[in-house]
């Protein structure tokens, strides 16, 4: 029986165990069934992330579509010089980014449309006797809660927060600032 190139033998996919590295350079090559076991290893870990940064499920779970999506036309150039999760994550979270910009560029369009007319205002949240720090983070404001899940969650350096963001190192550190208080007054509710 024949078998397509970079298939395992009775065309089998490979395991969740199989070498990482391995996985990768079969991908880079176009083996769908490599790149296929590399998403179920990493869709869980992309939409926690997208979860985290958008606060939405349904465009968390769009977003982590898109994120993959991106790594596989962007997979042939990746060189290896990180660990591929990390490089699907830094791509993950400039999906996130490229999203939200996108998205303000639209809101900025339509507010323009309409003479006169400001974006909509997000409702206060009603006081509840006690809330969890997921819900806390996911009722912060967009930048805030980029810039806290970034810098305390995930580990990124103001400066490279500043440069994913398209912001200066000052505004990230004010931001930061931003979340922990609102963080702190939520949780005290």
């Amino acid at each position: 029986m024949q078998r397509e190139p970079g298939a395992h033998p009775e065309g089998t996919p490979p395991g969740p165990g199989q070498d990482e590295e391995e996985l990768v350079a079969r991908a880079r090559q176009g083996d769908l069934r490599a790149f296929e076991t590399l998403y179920r290893i990493s869709v869980g870990r992309v939409y926690a992330l997208c979860l985290r940064l958008t606060g939405d499920q349904e465009l968390a779970q769009r977003l982590t579509q898109d994120a993959f999506v991106l790594a596989w036309e962007k997979l042939p150039g990746f060189r290896g010089e990180a660990a591929f999760h990390s490089w699907l994550h830094r791509l993950t979270v400039n999906v996130v980014l490229q999203d939200r910009r996108s998205h303000r560029r639209r809101l900025a369009r339509q507010a323009e449309a309409v003479a006169g007319s400001t974006p909509p205002r997000v409702s206060d949240p009603g006081p509840e006797m006690r809330i969890d720090l997921e819900r806390a983070i996911a009722r912060l404001p967009a930048r805030a809660r980029t810039v806290f899940l970034l810098h305390d969650v995930e580990g990124y350096r103001h400066e490279e927060i500043a440069e994913l963001t398209g912001t200066a190192v000052g505004t990230s550190k004010a931001q930061l600032h931003r979340a922990r208080r609102l963080l702190r007054e939520m949780m005290r509710r």
